[in-house]
């Protein structure tokens, strides 16, 4: 069948499910917070509610709430006593919410290789990327895709490391039957308008330890380190923290969203996976790889197009199918996030190469093959809980329409 870039008829002519993501739940929640007659985290209810309920969705004992998904990975770094100098690996394919938090406590980011097809982090290349000034690994789960956990547990166990899960873009998602969050020493989640549930902008820490001691840490480093427990503040302060307090309103929202989340997830889950079934086996596509056991929660779906397979190129694929009806990008983010400016300068503070200089690092282009081949033939299409069946079907059905049509002899 002729494409319809080249005149033919667009397989999509329908448009995409769309729905309310905020009702009455919510406003009634909001007005339950203004009633209060305060809207500070310590005096009012509904924080503390949000924190209460994730908890139990997700069985842990401690968490923390924050102002975004930024706050609650620098609040996770802080409490798991990164310090200036200290070296950090990470993913070189995230938001630069994963890296902020980083160099705010005056330490280096380290970027390890990502598995081709999951598009997370590979325990191999973390392993390799250890020096005796690293901290911690803070790990990714991309799109929903939880990374390797047993492998990064083993290593960060070796050499006494701690483990940050980034779960931003990863709720509800499944590692062996385990939540994402739930697995290394701290969770971090944002509740910003791009994520799987929102309060505007917000997130959580999940304290993973028994030991109390630490969720009573994790919690005073995101209110500038005054202990507020119970009727009691202890004001002293020992070292430097931040003011990263959700207010009463972002609690409230959140209390009424988080009911919403196993439907918004069970939809994304089922969405992605029926993709990836229906474009297996297709000559130069690459479906996005969730290994066996897993369960991905798909904040958006990333195939590969291997070029050398089609007689067209990851651009002519992604135009193609845009005029197909399936709106798509070509890529995620533009480049590795270490050929950013800030890295190429070497300049987190205006006028100065520190914490850089500590060490003398550098980030060459070519540093993570794998991560900077996904960026150059990965195709991003989005998947939504609102979406129609018919939606998904007809999205396969264009990917497969292209992919057939360039498809070489």
């Amino acid at each position: 069948m002729t494409l319809a870039i080249l005149g033919g008829p667009k397989t999509k002519s329908t448009p995409f499910g769309k729905g309310q993501r905020f009702d009455l739940a919510e406003a009634n929640e909001l007005i339950e917070a203004l009633q209060q007659n305060t809207l500070f985290y310590h005096y009012g209810k509904k924080v503390k509610q949000f924190l209460n309920d994730f908890n139990e969705l997700y069985n842990v004992k401690y968490s923390v709430a924050t102002t975004s998904g930024t706050a609650s990975i620098h609040v996770a770094l802080g409490a798991a006593g990164v310090s200036v100098g200290d070296e950090v690996i990470t993913s070189p394919i995230t938001d630069q919410g994963t890296l902020i938090g980083i160099l705010y406590q005056n330490a280096i980011p380290v970027f390890a290789d990502l598995d081709p097809h999951t598009y997370n982090m590979d325990p191999g290349s973390i392993e390799s990327c250890i020096t005796p000034r690293t901290k911690a690994i803070l790990v990714v789960h991309l799109a929903g895709n939880p990374a390797d956990m047993d492998e990064i547990m083993k290593i960060a166990r070796t050499h006494n490391l701690k483990v940050i899960e980034d779960c931003a873009q990863s709720y509800l998602t499944q590692y062996k039957g385990r939540y994402a969050g739930t697995i290394g020493d701290y969770g971090c989640f944002s509740t910003n308008d791009f994520k799987h549930i929102s309060t505007g902008d917000g997130g959580i820490v999940t304290v993973n330890s028994a030991d109390e001691q630490d969720y009573l840490t994790t919690h005073a480093f995101a209110d500038k380190n005054f202990k507020r427990f119970g009727d009691t503040v202890q004001k002293d302060l020992h070292y430097l923290a931040p003011n990263y307090r959700m207010s009463e309103l972002q609690g409230a929202v959140g209390v009424a969203q988080l009911k919403k989340l196993p439907w918004i997830c069970g939809q994304r889950h089922k969405y992605g996976d029926r993709i990836t079934e229906g474009i297996s086996g297709l000559d130069g596509v690459l479906p996005h790889k969730v290994a066996d056991g897993n369960e991905s929660t798909y904040w958006f779906y990333m195939m590969r197009i291997d070029e050398t397979r089609l007689t067209c190129t990851r651009q002519q694929f992604s135009e193609a199918l845009a005029a197909e009806g399936v709106p798509n990008s070509a890529g995620y983010i533009p480049e590795v996030i270490y050929m950013q400016p800030i890295f190429q300068k070497r300049q987190a503070y205006l006028g100065s190469h520190f914490p850089f200089d500590l060490t003398g690092i550098t980030y060459e282009r070519g540093r993570c093959p794998n991560a900077e081949e996904i960026l150059k033939t990965a195709i991003r299409i989005s998947v939504n809980e609102f979406y129609s069946e018919q939606d998904i079907e007809e999205m396969i059905e264009a990917i497969r329409k292209v992919a057939l049509y360039y498809k070489k002899a």
